[in-house]
């Protein structure tokens, strides 16, 4: 899908627009994409970072992520670790109806809008619209290979690959949702958010920062992340796509 294609989308569905964007959206029939579009409840826009959902605890509602981005953690003995990252369009706790509960949290960074949608509802669609309840279990099924992707390039790669990989994966699926650009992205993360993600000390972060600078593959500073080089970051990280879904031999958007 083109970038006019996902602004139109998004203008049509201001807050789900870019659910499952570049993979399965295009199999949504217009009715199936009104009816998300009328599940959000309410809307909230947190200027601070937050944390909001936390493990355990039991709620009646799942996240739409609308606007900016969320990390999903786990709280050690004495620190947090991220286990994925969320991008708008991102149904972050879809898991959650099953259960009623996390068993992990759910914490934003910089500023973000979010939708609830009642489980009331995801369950009157889990009975009367089985198609869009299918893709529904695709938006889990995504997040389950992203973190078996996170798990296995932890185990494989060095501080500043695991970084680049990162980068890499945040910045395709970006493009997936219209909101990439040539050179890199803006974010609110920072170095610390970085050694959650990547598993690594803040000294090991601040190294690995420093190596991918001065190969010229990524430009790390508050607010931004530039990258010059698309095709050298995603070499350098060891990094395929095709665990999104997006594209390659694992796309969604064949022919089935």
């Amino acid at each position: 899908m083109v970038d006019l294609e996902i602004a139109s989308e998004v203008e049509a569905f201001p807050l789900t627009g870019r659910f499952l964007m570049g993979r399965l959206r295009h199999d949504m029939f217009e009715a199936e994409k009104a009816l998300l579009e009328s599940m959000i409840e309410r809307t909230r826009t947190l200027a601070r970072p937050e944390r909001i959902l936390e493990k355990g605890k039991v709620y009646s509602y799942s996240t739409m992520l609308i606007d900016g981005f969320v990390l999903r953690t786990l709280d050690g003995v004495q620190n947090r670790y991220a286990v994925s990252f969320h991008v708008p369009g991102d149904f972050v706790d879809l898991h959650c109806f099953a259960l009623g509960r996390l068993d992990h949290n759910i914490d934003t960074i910089g500023e973000v809008t979010l939708g609830y949608v009642p489980h009331e509802q995801i369950a009157w669609v889990m009975r009367e619209h089985p198609h869009l309840a299918r893709l529904f279990w695709f938006s889990t099924l995504l997040d389950a290979a992203m973190h078996r992707e996170w798990v296995m390039k932890l185990e494989q790669l060095t501080t500043a690959r695991r970084l680049a990989h990162i980068f890499a994966e945040i910045w395709r699926r970006l493009d997936m949702v219209g909101l990439g650009d040539p050179k890199g992205f803006a974010t609110p993360l920072t170095q610390a958010h970085l050694a959650e993600m990547s598993g690594a000390s803040a000294i090991h972060v601040n190294r690995a920062v420093s190596e991918l600078r001065e190969l010229g593959i990524a430009d790390i500073h508050r607010g931004r992340i530039d990258i010059p080089d698309r095709a050298a970051l995603e070499r350098f990280a060891l990094f395929e796509p095709d665990y999104l879904y997006g594209e390659g031999t694992l796309s969604m958007r064949q022919d089935r």
